[in-house]
This record gives C-alpha cells, sequence and structure tokens, in this order.
C-alpha cells in the first residue's frame, strides 16, 4: 500500500511536471500561429493598399497628368513650394519697390449656374499681397481675394515686417471706403502686375499644383507603407 502510494505520489508529481513542461510549448506554438496571421493579414492588407494607388497614380498619369510648373509670370518669379498648400509669387517695381504675393491652393468657392441651368462652382483663391520699400520700410499688405476672372480686395493696411508681433489697426472694410479711392487702389495694384490676368494665371496654376500635390501625396504614403 505503501509502495503503491509513492509510486502513486511519484507518477503524479512526474504527470505534473510533464504537463507543465509542455504547456509552454503549446502556448508558444499558438502565439506564434497568432503571430504568423497577423503578419500574413497586415501584408494582405498593405498589400491591397499599394494596389489601390499605383491604380490610382497610373489612371491619374494616363488621364489626366500635370504639366512642369511655371516659373515666371510676367514680371513675377514664382516659387512653387512642392508639398505645401500656398506658393509664392515676388517681384519688383521701379527701383525701390519690393512686392511678395503669398497665394493658397484652392480654399473655398461659391455655387454658380451654367447657361444650361444645371449647378457649378466657382473656385476662391487667397492672395496677400505686401509691398515695401526697403527692409526700414513699412508694409502696405492687401488682403485679396483672386476668382477664375478678377481680383477682389477685402482689406488694405500698413504693418511692421514681424508679422507675428504686429497687431496693426486693420482699417475699415474696402467696400466701405469711398468708390473714387477703392478705384483708385484698383489701379495701384494693377500697375504693378496684380489684375485680372494674374487672377486667370493662379487659377490655371493652382489647378495644376492641385494634381501635382495629389500625386505627392499618394507616392509618399506608398513609400510610407512600403518601408520595413
Amino acid at each position: 500500500m505503501a509502495l503503491r502510494l509513492v509510486r502513486g505520489l511519484r507518477g503524479a508529481v512526474k504527470n505534473v511536471v510533464l504537463q507543465q513542461q509542455s504547456k509552454p510549448v503549446n502556448h508558444f506554438l499558438k502565439s506564434s500561429t497568432r503571430n504568423y496571421v497577423s503578419e500574413m493579414r497586415k501584408s494582405a492588407f498593405e498589400s491591397n493598399i499599394l494596389r489601390l494607388i499605383r491604380n490610382e497614380i497610373q489612371y491619374e498619369l494616363d488621364h489626366s497628368p500635370p504639366s512642369e510648373p511655371v516659373p515666371k509670370f510676367n514680371s513675377f518669379k514664382v516659387d512653387e513650394r512642392p508639398g505645401e498648400q500656398w506658393i509664392r509669387l515676388s517681384g519688383k517695381f521701379g527701383e525701390k519697390e519690393e512686392i511678395k504675393i503669398e497665394v493658397t491652393m484652392f480654399d473655398g468657392s461659391i455655387p454658380m449656374k451654367k447657361n444650361d441651368d444645371s449647378e457649378d462652382v466657382k473656385l476662391h483663391i487667397t492672395l496677400i499681397i505686401d509691398i515695401f520699400k526697403g527692409k526700414d520700410s513699412n508694409i502696405l499688405e492687401f488682403v485679396c481675394s483672386a476668382w477664375p476672372d478678377s481680383i477682389e480686395i477685402r482689406q488694405v493696411f500698413t504693418r511692421g515686417h514681424d508679422r507675428i508681433k504686429d497687431q496693426p489697426y486693420m482699417g475699415p472694410k474696402f467696400k466701405e471706403l469711398d468708390d473714387e479711392l477703392q478705384d483708385s487702389l484698383y489701379d495701384f495694384l494693377e500697375a504693378r502686375g496684380v489684375d485680372d490676368k494674374l487672377a486667370e494665371f493662379l487659377h490655371l496654376y493652382m489647378r495644376n499644383k492641385d494634381k501635382n500635390e495629389y500625386l505627392r501625396w499618394m507616392e509618399n504614403v506608398k513609400s510610407f507603407i512600403q518601408k520595413k
């Protein structure tokens, strides 16, 4: 009886030891299997994303390829600012005046009707025009809207060169000014090349930039997903 008990206890201990030794192995195998399946699913998911991106890139290149950005328009040099949502134009007027224009990509629209009564949209671009005579002078700043065929002045004021620190008086709303003064300020800008032709150019330029930035965005996403 005692011997059987000892043998039984030894057997029980042995079984417990074997079970404890086998559990980590089984757990490891299950964990490895789960990790493998998870990696397979992740790989398939990422491969599908890459396939969709490649198809979209090819479609854009085949159906609506962008052209090379134009580096100049009339007297203005154009800084394309790749990867950003704006561009910069720079030029001069006379011997002293410098002109810097910051131009957003399309940042708004208004509804409009076509001749067949169907609806379309009229796209909007914002321009911030800085005119100054050397670094020691204040800046005369115009905030304008560029529509497809026209420039609209929204605000005119003067400020220093430090836009962050300066909190200038913005002046009255432009449309509240005397009509003759409004016309004179439009003439002031037109003499410096800020006119309806510039608005037309900017709309064409931004349509092309929109395509370029979309393709660049897809390439960047593709590169990130491909990176191991």
